[in-house]
């Protein structure tokens, strides 16, 4: 999804386990290369490549998932997402740069994929996973686990019941865009998702002073800066369906995202092969 249009996307996604995954994506409608992100060990594969001195990727580290009690609880909760460039305090782990940032990134995006294919972590991003709490989903009764990882990472991992079957994994992420609500000005739209929406009074004229152009855009950084503050986490969410049985296993053929509720992408495979033999080239960057 791009605003409110469908944007079809072709892709294809190699995987190498443990440590080896790229996926491409091609746009049938639009007149652009095909782009290429994944890792092979902790090298990053990205074509076209990042630009020189990119700055962080991603978004600030989320609030540790909370403790969840024994008793049976609705599904939800807080996690994290995103690794961070914050850290290096003292005793804490040191801050990650850039290009490992990049790499913390797709990894796990990696870990959103292959939890709701495996239920398991690989070596090349290593979880833990802590039972949570008892829930109910739309397929029936649940379990929650908590998982961890590293780069800040938290979720929280949904599993049918009686199939085994995952369901969903759930995080949190601060909230990074705001958008301003000023008198006589139409609301840009669409909206991102989870964006925070804010009243600011109008700006000064074309004919205001310096000072008065100035003041107002303090004004507007600390009215931005109160509503990032003041807001809660946004959802984060991954679903998980139309499992089917390929070689004796079952696998999901239908991946949702949504943030803040609103379904921001829907993935469907065509096929999924199995032990196949991987060109290795695949896992190099295109030149």
């Amino acid at each position: 999804m791009r605003g409110n249009n469908l944007v079809p996307i072709e892709f294809e996604i190699n995987c190498e386990l443990p440590d080896k995954f790229v996926r491409t994506d091609e746009f049938p409608a639009q007149d652009t290369d095909p782009t290429t992100l994944g890792f092979k060990g902790d090298d990053l594969i990205q074509f076209p490549p990042p630009p020189t001195g990119a700055g962080r990727a991603g978004g600030p580290p989320a609030p540790p998932a909370g403790r969840a009690g024994e008793a049976p609880a609705p599904i939800g909760g807080r996690g994290g997402g995103t690794p961070s460039l914050e850290g290096g305090r003292r005793g804490g782990p040191a801050p990650l740069s850039p290009a490992q940032q990049r790499v913390a990134n797709v990894k796990q995006d990696f870990v959103r994929l292959t939890l709701g294919m495996f239920a398991t972590s690989f070596p090349s991003y290593p979880l833990t996973f802590k039972y949570a709490a008892q829930g109910e989903a739309p397929e029936g009764k649940a379990d929650i686990l908590d998982v961890t990882g590293p780069a800040s990472f938290s979720a929280r991992f949904v599993v049918q019941r009686d199939t085994h079957l995952p369901v969903m994994l759930m995080w949190q992420v601060p909230a990074t865009n705001v958008v301003f609500r000023i008198p006589g000005q139409p609301m840009p739209g669409p909206l991102p998702p989870g964006a925070l929406t804010v009243d600011a009074p109008a700006p000064p004229a074309a004919t205001a002073s310096q000072q008065d152009r100035d003041q107002y855009a303090a004004t507007i950084a600390t009215l931005r800066r109160q509503a990032l503050t003041q807001s809660k986490p946004i959802d984060y969410r991954v679903y998980y369906g139309d499992f089917r049985d390929v070689d004796g296993l079952k696998w999901p053929f239908r991946l949702r995202r949504a943030i803040a509720g609103e379904t921001i992408e829907e993935t469907t495979f065509d096929r999924i092969r199995i032990n196949a033999r991987i060109n290795p080239q695949k896992f190099e960057a295109p030149k």
